[in-house]
């Protein structure tokens, strides 16, 4: 089950709490073909997008980072809601199965 963790006060949610998630780590075996499958599927509603570490997209209610470790065979999954958990749950489900295809 993917831990779930309340960032600081960044501007999120009606009492400006900031859920976030970190999905479960990820062997990296294709790491960068699943970077590229995740980006393109969520290219046309993207906010923003940086490829400073890794890969980020943002949205206007969510956001994410996934990247790969330097030190360890896995990619790291991160996503952000502006106060809506299940929207965060929902986004989290689909960018792993993005990354399990």
């Amino acid at each position: 089950m993917p831990e779930r963790t309340v960032a600081g006060r960044a501007g999120g949610g009606p009492d400006g709490g900031v859920p976030g998630e970190r999905g479960n780590q990820q062997q990296a075996g294709g790491a960068g073909g699943s970077h590229c499958a995740v980006e393109a599927h969520f290219a046309e509603e993207a906010q923003a997008v940086d490829r400073t570490d890794g890969l980020s997209m943002s949205f206007p209610d969510w956001r994410f980072n996934l990247r790969s470790s330097n030190t360890e065979p896995v990619v790291r999954l991160n996503v952000e809601s502006r106060g809506d958990i299940p929207l965060m749950e929902a986004r989290t489900k689909e960018i792993l199965q993005l990354l399990n295809s």
